[in-house]
């Protein structure tokens, strides 16, 4: 029986925006748009994701879901209040924690029959710094 693995892709921000054809950002925020500008071709943007996929077929997995995250600041962080007022009392913080110099731009969830393969995925996943892996706790859902 296969287990599932995620696949966690901790790098520095990107801007996704830019992929979608929307406004470019700096590291201090918005740098505008240029609306004549087209998007880039995201079949031809990510070689080393489709090169991944590959690997991971030839090493007798299977990759089932996946997905790039866009930019932090189209999300944030939430401690939920307590009780029955989870929402009422929650505190919300924009993007990812301030000391917090990477983040999660993506992941992948891969089936495989044994851990050792597991771990020489988690090698080949590309990244600009490094990869958490988990197996995945199966709930039924």
């Amino acid at each position: 029986m296969a287990d599932t693995y995620v696949y966690l892709i901790h790098e520095g921000d990107w801007d996704s925006d830019a992929y979608l054809g929307g406004e470019a950002t700096t590291e201090s925020g918005p740098a505008g748009k240029d609306p004549s500008a087209p998007a880039p071709d995201m079949d031809g943007s990510f070689p080393e994701h489709k090169a991944f996929q590959r690997a991971v077929a030839d090493l007798g997995a299977r990759v089932v879901g996946g997905a790039a995250l866009q930019n932090s600041r189209h999300g944030g962080t939430v401690a939920p209040g307590a009780g029955d007022r989870l929402v009422e009392d929650a505190v919300y913080t924009d993007g990812p924690f301030t000391d917090t110099s990477e983040v999660i731009t993506g992941f992948y969830l891969v089936e495989t029959d044994d851990e050792d393969t597991a771990r020489r995925i988690a090698a080949l996943v590309p990244t600009g710094s490094h990869i958490e892996w988990r197996k995945v706790f199966p709930t039924g859902m």
